[in-house]
């Protein structure tokens, strides 16, 4: 029984996918570093989008800046042009530089006509901030970390505390690497919709789970716990509408992948729903906040050295994109909830901590 039976969360209404994990969509893999270690709480996650070879044929994707604090590399290719010709590489935010270049080394090293007798390679290298559990100014990720994340891709891979996703928080409680994954049927053939993000925004008292105002009801019981009167917090809660004064800070990273024929314009408007699910949770999109989303599609590739002058992709007919809506809704709410789940209690630098939402669920949401 996974831990998503277990605690009984069933965000939507569409299948989940067999893993309900984002490498339900065939060929997509994912691979962690994990340093943690003290006040060392970082890592790297890589995202495969097919198994071949990446820039001789480019998967088309899109993105969409929801707010733009953040320090990712390769957006402005992907806008422009309309696809991804690399891994995609997340790490912590003053860890991009060393990301890059170790993904171009990579790059590089499988296509010895780069920078040659072609074009140079656009990386994809994407952030957020672990610096309040992780000794962020060590500068501990090393090129060797990516390598060694991108040869760790499978199609099985932890959530939750691991890769990247080691020094994150998410809604002040402990967040990381989360991920889901929805089937649909188009033309009577089953084709999947998967997420996966790198959970690190919002505030507690702001979090709701499946429907469920949680950060107010754990915000109420940590003050009762305070002045020592837990029975009190055992009462059933009415009327908690105080406003946090803190602002909203932090960041979320959120990779679509699907095997639904899809445009580039059409991939753009499914990036686009994922700030529906960002509002599911309780994340107010704070101005503080670097939130991007990045879509692909495995189903419509483009060869680096295409030879005919004319070439013909399929795509989704508009009037049926609204189950992709859906699917990427549902999907990414639950990457978000999943990451909180799997993630455990940490304590990284200057004794910061961090608790697992599993100390509040009380068995069940």
């Amino acid at each position: 029984m996974g831990i998503e039976d277990k605690f009984n969360i069933n965000i939507g209404k569409l299948k989940k996918g067999k893993r309900n994990l984002i490498t339900d969509v065939d060929g997509v893999k994912v691979g962690h570093v994990t340093l943690d270690e003290g006040s060392i709480k970082t890592g790297v996650t890589a995202i495969l989008p097919h198994k071949n070879n990446l820039f001789q044929d480019k998967v088309m994707a899109s993105s969409t800046v929801i707010n733009g604090f953040g320090k990712s590399i390769g957006l402005v290719q992907i806008e422009e042009l309309g696809n991804i010709e690399s891994p995609i590489v997340m790490t912590n935010t003053l860890s991009v530089g060393t990301g890059s270049t170790a993904l171009i080394k990579y790059m590089l090293k499988e296509n010895e006509d780069i920078g040659k007798t072609t074009s140079t390679i656009n990386c994809t290298v994407v952030e957020c901030n672990d610096g309040y559990l992780n000794d962020i100014r060590g500068l501990h990720i090393k090129e060797d970390h990516v390598f060694e994340a991108l040869e760790n891709a499978d199609s099985e891979f932890e959530e939750g505390s691991v890769g990247a996703g080691t020094g994150m928080s998410c809604y002040q409680l402990k967040g990381g690497i989360g991920s889901s994954s929805r089937v649909i049927e188009l033309d009577n053939k089953a084709y999947t919709v998967g997420a996966l993000v790198l959970s690190n925004c919002g505030l507690k008292e702001n979090l709701i789970v499946n429907g469920r105002n949680l950060g107010q009801e754990i915000n109420f019981k940590d003050k009762c716990i305070e002045k020592n009167d837990r029975s009190v917090a055992d009462r059933q809660i009415t009327n908690i509408n105080n406003i946090d004064e803190e602002l909203e800070k932090g960041s979320i990273i959120i990779i679509i992948a699907t095997d639904v024929p899809l445009s580039e314009r059409q991939l753009k408007r499914i990036s686009k729903r994922a700030t529906i699910s960002l509002g599911r949770t309780g994340s107010y999109l704070g101005n503080g906040s670097g939130d991007i989303c990045i879509a692909f599609t495995t189903a419509n590739k483009i060869k680096h050295y295409e030879k005919e002058d004319l070439i013909y992709i399929k795509v989704i007919n508009e009037n049926k994109i609204d189950l992709v809506f859906r699917a990427v809704v549902e999907s990414v709410e639950e990457s978000i909830i999943s990451s909180m789940i799997h993630s455990k209690d940490t304590i990284g630098r200057d004794d910061n901590k961090r608790e697992s939402i599993l100390n509040y669920l009380g068995g069940q949401i």
